[in-house]
Formats: structure tokens, sequence, C-alpha cells
């Protein structure tokens, strides 16, 4: 019968971990967390220790239940300040049973573990060896309290053995499933990040593009807010590839993204759509203001030594073309379209050009198939 109710703890406090550290993909507790997380997570473990207590198992004049083991959790993962606050949860829960001797040895029992499982938390042991050394130093005071209770032995011997053996399994296996699940929602958010991120620049790629080009027009258009979108291409790209090689081409392509970065605006989108064509989405940024950024683009990049493995440093161009809503569309979907327009006429004017889109008369001019170099 113990066995079968302290399963049942085991049951609620596995469940209830998986949905917290589902909850808290974003943000997991860690020592370094703000003070503000830490007292939520104490008082989220604190009710956690609680619902544990109200499915205690009353034998003779014992309660054993695992409201220890958040306690545990918090002590481990979040420090002093989350433990502490289980721990005050965990004994104003427990007076509500009533102010006995056995309330008194269960403060004692549960001070005691925080205060234990603290002080092994800093220990230079690995995750595994603390983990083990907390559950034990618990289960000794346990043992130890329960001697001063009068029990006959072969009840005292039962409750020790089962109470060790679910606390053991207890503990590794809360401490399993936050880790697994932590490190499953590590690798999907790896796996979402690369999805959306050009892996040799770190900047968007054209998936991600497509997705904030979509949203922002749409913003722009609800809030009648003016959107620019620079389209970026190296003039002469395929000559660095063929006289320096793919590996220093791609370190070309790296110290643009650099340069992008370092000239836009901290809330620009930048991205590199594929090759050697990068783009920029300039939020409430009329075209004046976009040329003049394309412009400083373009000098920083016409002036700026491109050092190659090798040691040796080389210089590139780029070509920029500009499309606005509302100044040269009054479509905001258009801009793309727009903007690779321009893009060609800049490659068409002799290259290390801005070229603005005509601004719009009805008609919208289709862009050119050539491809540019």
């Amino acid at each position: 019968m113990i066995l079968k109710e302290l399963i049942s703890n085991l049951a609620i406090l596995v469940a209830i971990l998986f949905v917290y550290t589902q909850l808290t993909n974003s943000s997991p507790l860690r020592r370094t967390s703000s003070r503000r997380q830490k007292i939520t997570a104490g008082v989220l473990a604190g009710i956690l220790s609680n619902v544990l207590m109200l499915y205690s198992i009353p034998m003779d004049s014992v309660i054993i239940d695992l409201r220890h083991i958040p306690v545990v959790l918090m002590s481990y993962y979040g420090g002093s300040i989350p433990s502490l606050i289980t721990m005050m949860l965990i004994v104003m829960g427990r007076f509500l049973f009533g102010f006995t001797t056995q309330a008194v040895l269960a403060i004692i029992f549960i001070g005691g573990t925080t205060c234990l499982t603290l002080v092994i938390t800093k220990f230079k042991l690995s995750k595994m060896k603390k983990v083990f050394l907390a559950l034990t130093m618990s289960n000794l005071i346990f043992t130890i309290l329960l001697t001063f209770l009068s029990l006959q032995m072969d009840t005292l011997i039962s409750l020790v053995l089962s109470y060790w053996s679910i606390s053991y399994l207890a503990g590794f296996l809360s401490f399993y499933v936050v880790e697994y699940v932590r490190r499953n929602q590590k690798i999907l958010n790896k796996y979402k990040f690369e999805s959306v991120t050009d892996g040799l620049t770190g900047l968007n790629n054209v998936r991600k593009f497509d997705q904030i080009f979509n949203e922002v027009c749409t913003e722009a258009q609800n809030r009648d807010e003016k959107i620019s979108l620079l389209y970026i291409d190296i003039d002469h790209f395929k000559t660095v590839n063929d006289t320096y090689g793919h590996v220093e081409g791609d370190q070309v392509l790296v110290e643009l993204s650099h340069i992008l970065t370092s000239t836009a605006r901290s809330f620009d989108y930048i991205s590199r759509n594929g090759g050697e064509e990068f783009t920029v989405i300039l939020l409430d940024c009329p075209a004046q203001r976009a040329e003049e950024i394309s412009e400083r683009i373009r000098k920083k990049v016409q002036n700026h030594a491109f050092r190659l493995a090798t040691g040796e440093s080389i210089s590139i161009t780029v070509s920029v073309g500009i499309a606005c809503y509302d100044e040269t569309t009054n479509t905001p979907q258009l801009l793309i379209e727009e903007a690779d327009q321009a893009l060609y006429e800049a490659k068409q004017s002799g290259r290390n050009q801005v070229c603005l889109s005509p601004t719009f008369a009805g008609e919208h001019v289709k862009s050119s198939p050539e491809v540019y170099s």
C-alpha cells in the first residue's frame, strides 16, 4: 500500500515537472536567472510540494510523501532564493495539519534537506553525484528523525526501505525528466534557429526574409508607415570565387555581412537571400533616408579592405537597388520586384551604384530576367 501511494506521488511530480519545463522553454531556471524568475519558480515548487503533501500517506504516527524533491530541484537549479521560498511554503502548508511533534520533525526534515542540498551543490562533483548525495542526505535525515517516534521495528524497517527506494527513484527520475526536456528543447530551438538563419553569415536566410517581409508589409498598410527595401549584390563576385576560391569568397561574404550589420539601424532586418545577394528591410524609412543608408553601405564596402586567409587584401564593390512603400509603389508586396528592377538598373549603369526605383505611375515595369554578376 505504501509503495502504491508513493508511486502516485511520483506520477504527480513527474507530470507537473514535465508541464513546467515545457512552459519555461524560453527561460529555464538557472542560478543566473533574474530574482523575479527565481521567486516565481520557488512559489510554484512550494505549491507542488503542498500538492504532494495532500497525497501524503499516514502510517501510524508518520506522514510520508515526496515534498523534498522540489526543494532539491530548486536548490540545484536555482540556488538559495527559490529553495528557501519552497521550504517556507512547505512549512506553512505543514502547519495546516496542526502543530504537533510530527510537524516539528517535518520542519526539521525539510529545513535540513534544504540547507544540506544548497551546500552539496557547491561541491565540485558531477551532476549525478550531487543528486545522489543530496538525496542520500535527505533520506538520512528522514531516517534519523524517525527514531524519535515510537514505531515498531518491522514498521520502521518497512517504512525506511520503501521511502529510500521511492525517494531515489523520484529524485533521479525528476532530474532525468527536467534534463531530458531541456535537452530536447535546446535541440529543437537550435533546429528552429538554423532553419531561418544563414549558416555562413548568421543573418536571416531567404525563408526568414519572406516571413518578415510579409509581416512588415501587413503592418505598414495597417499603420500607414513607409518601408524601404534594399537589394544588394556584390559586383563581379564570380571573379572573386574563380580567382581566390570559394573559401575566400565565403570570407568576403562574412565580412560584408558585418558591414551591413554595422551600417544599418539596429531595428532593421538584414538577410542573405542567396549567393552574393543581400537584402535590408528598413522600417519606417522614406526613400531619401534609404538612399542615404544605401550610399553609406556602398562607400563602406568600396573603402573596406577584405582580408583573405592568405593575408592578402582585396577590394570589392556592391550595387544597390531601392524601392519604397508608399513612394515608389503603393503596393508593399511589389517592393521585391521594384527593388530587383532597381538593382538591375544599378548594374546596367556601371555597377558600384545606388539606384532608386522610379515613382509609380499606374503600370509596373516587369523585372529583367538577366542574371547579375
